[in-house]
């Protein structure tokens, strides 16, 4: 491989680890925003975070044939462009006055928090969009396989980094919430968020990207990537999993905020900020050792974990509990709260690798159908939105501890995808020519 295309291949690489970083600094604004509508009308809390979720489920399968269309770099500019745009639509609904009334009774709504929704839904859509990008070039860039993947957890580990700083630029910028506060109070950071959308945008106009997978629009599919089988269970997995990683800090958050004790919202808050920073140290981790281990080796490991630390969780008496630690730098509150929540945080390290597992593991061998494949992963994001709403309803009928039951039986799965489902068992399907290995140019 020339020094010129090496050059170019590290360019590739670092852009995608740039746009990884950018996927999470959106979606993880919506957590953080959405205290400020559900302070002002309970069900709004988590509707920004719903409207996200919902955007992969209608842009999921265009975004995948956008990469056909257009190409890795082309997707990415128009999802950085439509990024700033509904960046742009939730600065407006700081504007707007909060006393313009659309839906009238007791509690009327106003018309920016439906402005503010409907941003939310056109960064989901950009999310989505750089999503479907990033994964597949990454994973292809590194020549799939092992190289694939530990590309694929480093962007995952800056990934990490962007979703832990977000809210704590926001709660930088709110300071104490109360009735009064408005998303005029984080302008800054999504005035701050257009620009970087902005210049992502102009950088990767003048970066010269080798597409991988090129002519990809002159290409005859003769099957679905759902003919392969490890490719049909990993979608399953992948909606499995966005649902086990919200839902675990999720479910966690509404339980400990519930407790009977002094600064219960602020102590949950803070376990639920552990869950995320242990998701960042596992993908570091596994980001270091890719390489030399295999993507199933570190699924069959990390899923067996997780099961077990759960069940500890779920049987383990609520009696016993443990003083959390208090970190000022951090904004980590202390209080007494059940040592089953250590086993729940500490899931994080095992979440973190399943993301870049699954995806490795489901389109490994799928050759032309990878870009297909990858429009119906995203589509399956949505699973983020879904599960741990049913988790949440189990929380509230049956315990917020027996609801973990559900995720155990999702990691369940996981384990039997990275046991036996994850093998390619239809080699005899044509798949065309292989993905550009750029190492080999």
């Amino acid at each position: 491989m020339t020094q010129s295309t090496q050059k170019r291949s590290m360019v590739a690489i670092i852009t995608m680890f740039f746009i990884f970083a950018m996927i999470s600094f959106v979606t993880n604004m919506a957590a953080p925003f959405g205290n400020i509508w559900g302070f002002k009308y309970e069900w709004a809390g988590m509707a920004g975070n719903l409207m996200n979720f919902t955007a992969y489920l209608f842009m999921g399968i265009p975004a995948g044939n956008m990469l056909i269309r257009y190409g890795y770099k082309k997707t990415a500019l128009i999802a950085l462009a439509v990024g700033a745009i509904g960046l742009g639509i939730q600065l407006l609904s700081s504007v707007v006055g909060g006393n313009i009334v659309v839906i009238g009774g007791e509690n009327p709504t106003t018309l920016n928090l439906f402005i503010y929704l409907l941003g939310a839904l056109v960064c989901g859509f950009c999310v989505c969009m750089l999503n479907t990008v990033v994964n597949p070039m990454l994973n292809l860039l590194g020549g799939g396989g092992n190289k694939g993947n530990q590309l694929v957890q480093t962007g995952g580990t800056l990934n990490s980094l962007a979703g832990t700083l977000t809210p704590l630029l926001v709660g930088m910028l709110v300071g104490t919430l109360t009735k009064d506060t408005t998303m005029a109070a984080v302008a800054p950071l999504v005035i701050t968020g257009i620009a970087i959308f902005v210049l992502a945008f102009i950088v990767i106009s003048f970066v010269k990207i080798e597409e991988p997978q090129s002519n990809l629009n002159k290409v005859k599919y003769e099957h679905s990537p759902l003919a392969f089988r490890h490719c049909l269970l990993g979608v399953i997995a992948i909606f499995f999993y966005v649902g086990i990683e919200i839902g675990i800090p999720g479910e966690l958050n509404a339980w400990i905020s519930r407790e009977n004790f002094e600064g219960a919202a602020a102590v949950a808050g803070s376990l639920a900020a552990l869950y995320w920073l242990m998701m960042l140290i596992g993908r570091f981790l596994s980001s270091i050792i890719s390489g030399k281990v295999s993507t199933r080796a570190q699924m069959i490991t990390v899923s067996s974990v997780a099961i077990i630390l759960v069940l500890i969780a779920i049987f383990l008496p609520e009696e016993i509990t443990f003083k959390s630690p208090e970190i000022s730098a951090l904004n980590i509150m202390s209080g007494e709260v059940p040592l089953k929540c250590l086993f729940l945080f500490l899931c994080g390290l095992c979440t973190s690798v399943m993301w870049g597992g699954i995806f490795n593991l489901a389109t490994e061998g799928l050759g032309k159908y990878t870009a297909k494949a990858t429009g119906l992963f995203m589509t399956m994001v949505v699973g983020g939105g879904i599960m741990p709403y049913i988790q949440d309803w189990i929380g509230r009928t049956a315990g917020y501890v027996n609801s973990y039951w559900l995720v155990v039986a999702m990691l369940a799965y996981i384990l039997y995808y990275s046991l036996i489902g994850s093998k390619n068992v239809n080699k005899d399907i044509p798949v065309g020519e292989e993905p550009i290995d750029l190492r080999d140019l």
